[in-house]
């Protein structure tokens, strides 16, 4: 176990304005709307959680099933012309793939750098501000998160910078507990996303870098009230355990990395919690002596008891991954009736016209698989975009991958596509549709080994066009869970790398890199609706409602996907990065 530490901190006493102070202090609070900041605070329970207020955005998804869909549909394809900015407000320097979440009225913001903020959600006016300091002679830690999390009265908060999970009073911003869970320079791990609450447990997955943590990396839980540590599900299968052969005769301090670095997704009917994991580390695996095997539990989806931290099953996507291609994004969970299409390569016949609950997921590599989330069984793929990874999928799902991109010798050229075709920019799914819609990024990359320094390889590598459209970096795609047949294909030069959201007025919300916001026709993939921002889109959208009035949030600027990856694939454009920004869009108030 690890140690759990309180403090209390001195308040500011209330200010009379809204101007920001340079204070020495760890939460400001500040007066703002009395009928956002001084109303009855509603905790937020288990049944909250699994059925949500529509006017809420709770989860960094919406929901327990990662649909990031809201009902909401006071703004749909016939007066979304009308869109207007509501406001705005500077964040925080740093990375931006964020997500906030609305509640009862108050945005809740996790800011780059080790900031959250709680704000009036009609207005952007601060109530409170949490500043946690980066480790002492840390020159440049870790700033990026993409989600908090909300339960009972309190704000989850996985640190960046140092490896610790907070606990925040959601009333104030005040430190109700906080918890030492790795430290990020001695373990080279580090928190990029956030936590989820389940059951009164905090979960929490991480990114663990080759040479750190002995073992490899983990999924944490803790006690949501006290921050006590309760369990940990490692990621990779240990020697003598099952799955532990498939690492040959590497010792468990030389397994490293397969990373479950994004949240989770939940079925509270099943009880089970869904997390996907990362590539094996480092990638030249085979050639530190693991011999051809699959490497569990690399890239693969994992289905975890929320009471133990037991893994009831699994899925590997990838087997013996040595190219990158990650499967650790947003698991989707749906109820169908199981029918291929025949625009599927790979899928299973047996369970056709079946009533399934499934569980859709997709790696960097750009294919996309459906699972029967009970029992993990594969159902069906489908590349998203065009691929040279998989080989072949069986009809029971084994994957075969291209044996031809193992790293065997050193100076070996490689071209590996898709380059995160499909990474943290999160996708959502519509119940009006039955279809998920991934923004993509439609590149590819070409890498040469240089050298071995004992702990890994370096490379040399840059992004080079795709063989398939090779003009058209940016893409959004719309696939029928049920069949998996292709509905529609949104193509554009500039790279879409912002998070989506569907909504209830038959619309989807997102952004590229080239500044433009827009809203897409659900049925059709048609753009009814385009504004531009101050910078590349890079946060994830997401919809609430205050008083009736719909609103419609997202973040850009400085987003970590640098411009080195995108600009040469897209002459002519630029990607611009900085001044953060806060961007709320509702239709005009009648007058």
């Amino acid at each position: 176990m690890f140690s759990v530490r309180r403090r209390v901190l001195a308040l500011l006493p209330t200010l009379a304005m809204l101007a920001v102070f340079v204070v020495p202090v760890s939460v400001i609070l500040v007066s703002a709307a009395p009928t956002i900041a001084q109303a009855p605070f509603e905790p937020v329970t288990d049944a909250v959680l699994a059925a949500p207020s529509d006017a809420d955005w709770l989860q960094w998804r919406r929901t327990y099933d990662g649909w990031a869909y809201s009902p909401l549909d006071q703004i749909t394809r016939e007066n979304v012309g009308d869109l207007g900015l509501a406001w705005s407000r500077a964040l925080n320097a740093g990375g931006v793939q964020l997500i906030p979440l609305v509640h009862d009225g108050v945005m809740y913001i996790p800011h780059p750098g080790g900031v959250v903020e709680a704000l009036d959600a009609t207005t952007g006016d601060l109530i409170w501000r949490y500043r946690r300091a980066p480790p002492e002679g840390v020159q440049r830690p870790a700033t990026t998160t993409r989600n908090i999390a909300i339960y009972d009265d309190k704000i989850f908060y996985a640190a960046p910078a140092d490896g610790a999970v907070l606990a925040l009073d959601a009333r104030t911003g005040e430190v109700v507990w906080e918890t030492q869970v790795h430290d990020n320079q001695r373990d080279r791990a580090f928190h990029s996303s956030g936590p989820i609450v389940v059951k009164g447990k905090v979960l929490t997955g991480r990114s663990c870098q080759p040479g750190g943590i002995p073992g490899g990396c983990f999924i944490a839980a803790h006690d949501a009230d006290t921050g006590e540590e309760l369990w940990r599900a490692f990621t990779i299968a240990r020697p003598g355990e099952p799955g532990g052969d498939t690492w040959g005769g590497l010792p468990l301090e030389d397994r490293w990395h397969v990373s479950p670095w994004m949240p989770g997704t939940y079925d509270p009917e099943l009880d089970l919690v869904y997390w996907g994991t990362g590539v094996p580390g480092p990638y030249a695996a085979i050639s530190r002596g693991a011999g051809p095997g699959d490497l569990l539990y690399s890239n693969s989806t994992l289905a975890l008891d929320p009471d133990t931290g037991e893994i009831v099953w699994y899925y590997q996507h990838l087997p013996g991954d040595e190219t990158d291609a990650d499967y650790a994004h947003e698991r989707i969970l749906v109820d169908i009736v199981y029918e291929p299409s025949d625009e599927l390569d790979w899928f299973n016949p047996e369970p056709a016209g079946e009533a399934r609950k499934v569980l859709w997921a997709a790696g960097k590599a750009g294919t996309q698989f459906v699972l029967d989330r009970e029992t993990g069984e594969f159902l069906w793929a489908r590349p998203m975009l065009h691929q040279n990874i998989i080989s072949s999928i069986a009809d029971n799902g084994r994957v075969t991958r291209n044996i031809e991109l193992t790293h065997r010798e050193f100076g070996d050229e490689l071209i590996v596509g898709p380059r995160a075709g499909k990474d943290w920019w999160y996708g959502a799914y519509s119940p009006l549709t039955n279809a998920v819609y991934q923004p993509l990024f439609n590149a590819w990359l070409e890498q040469r080994s240089t050298e071995w320094d004992g702990s890994g390889q370096a490379s040399i590598r840059r992004t080079i066009a795709s063989p398939d459209q090779p003009e058209l970096a940016g893409m959004v795609k719309g696939y029928d869970v049920a069949t998996g047949r292709l509905l529609w294909e949104h193509k554009q030069p500039a790279p879409w790398l912002g998070g989506l959201v569907a909504t209830g007025g038959g619309l989807l919300f997102g952004g590229d890199i080239n500044r433009r916001f827009k809203a897409l026709d659900q049925e059709s993939g048609g753009v009814v609706w385009e504004t531009i921002l101050n910078s590349r889109i890079t946060g994830g959208a997401i919809s609430y409602a205050v008083d009736g009035r719909q609103y419609i949030a997202v973040a850009a600027g400085g987003g970590t996907f640098g411009s080195y990856e995108t600009l040469a694939l897209t002459p002519g454009l630029e990607a611009p990065s900085g001044s953060n920004t806060m961007f709320v869009f509702a239709l005009p108030v009648s007058r």
